[in-house]
C-alpha cells in the first residue's frame, strides 16, 4: 500500500468516524432532552387518571409516545411509580402564544411545578429573539387543534376503507406519507378514535393533540434559520412539552 492511499484511508475512516460519533451525540442529546419531557407526560397522566394503562387511556397514550421514541421501559415504569410519591410537584398545564422572528406565530404548551418561572423563561426566548408574547387568545383561531394518529403502512390495512370505517369515530381525513398513515379528526375525537382503533386492533406508533395552522406561511431559508434559533432555545426548556408554529 502506497502512502498516498494509506492517508487517504484512514483520513475516510476518520471522518466517518468523526461522523458516527456526531450522529450518536446529537442522538444522545435528543434523548436526554425528550426522555424527561415523555416522562412527565406520563407522570401527569398517572396523577390524573389512576396508574393502571388498561384503565387509563391518556396513560396509555403517553405510553405509547415514549415506546415510539425509544424510551426504556424502566424509566416509563419509574415515571408511573412516581405519580404515586406524596412528594411529587403538582405540576400545571399552561400556554403561551408569541409572535418571533420574521413574524412567524408560535404556540407554546407547557407543564410546569413553577408557572413564574416559566412564563419568565418563554418571554425571554421571544424577546432575544426580537419578538414577544401576545395575550392568551390572540391566535385561537390561526390554529385547528387535531387529534391526530400515526400508524404504519401495511399490506393489510386500505387507507380508503380505513378512514371510511373511522368516519363514526371523529376521522375528518386521512394523509398517505413514504412509511406512515396519518388520521386526523377533531381534538374532541381523540377519546372515541384511540377507542375505535384498538377496538380494530390498528397498532399506533404515536397520537397527540395538535395545533395545525389555518394559514401556514412559508419562509425563506435565511428567516428559517432565525426562527429555527428561537424554537431550540424554547424547545430545549424542561418545562416546555409542545410547540406549534405557522410555518409551512
Amino acid at each position: 500500500m502506497d502512502y498516498l492511499t494509506f492517508v487517504t484511508q484512514h483520513c475516510t475512516m476518520g471522518r466517518a468516524f468523526e461522523y458516527r460519533r456526531a450522529a450518536k451525540e446529537k442522538r444522545w442529546d435528543k434523548m436526554s432532552k425528550m426522555f424527561p419531557k415523555l416522562g412527565k407526560a406520563i407522570t401527569m397522566a398517572a396523577k390524573e387518571g389512576g396508574m393502571d394503562p388498561t384503565a387509563n387511556a391518556k396513560l396509555r397514550t403517553a405510553i405509547q409516545n415514549a415506546k415510539s421514541e425509544n424510551m426504556p421501559k424502566d424509566n416509563i415504569e419509574a415515571a408511573i411509580k412516581r405519580a404515586a410519591q406524596k412528594d411529587i410537584a403538582s405540576f400545571t398545564e399552561v400556554n403561551y402564544e408569541g409572535k418571533g422572528p420574521h413574524g412567524v406565530l408560535v404556540y407554546v404548551e407547557c407543564a410546569t411545578d413553577n408557572p413564574t418561572r416559566t412564563v419568565a423563561n418563554v418571554k425571554s426566548y421571544f424577546n432575544k429573539s426580537g419578538g414577544s408574547v401576545v395575550p392568551n387568545g390572540s391566535m385561537e383561531f390561526m390554529f385547528d387543534r387535531k387529534s391526530v394518529f400515526e400508524i404504519s403502512k401495511s399490506e393489510s390495512i386500505d387507507p380508503e376503507k380505513l378512514e371510511f370505517d373511522l368516519i363514526d369515530a371523529g376521522c375528518e381525513y386521512i394523509e398517505l406519507e413514504t412509511e406512515m398513515i396519518i388520521i386526523y379528526g377533531d381534538y374532541t375525537a381523540f377519546g372515541t378514535l384511540a377507542k375505535a382503533l384498538e377496538d380494530m386492533q390498528v397498532e399506533v406508533q404515536k397520537s397527540s393533540l395538535k395545533r395545525l395552522p389555518t394559514s401556514p406561511v412559508e419562509f425563506s431559508e435565511e428567516q428559517l434559520v432565525d426562527i429555527e434559533k428561537m424554537l431550540d432555545k424554547i424547545e430545549d426548556d424542561d418545562d416546555i412539552q409542545q410547540v406549534f408554529t405557522n410555518i409551512a
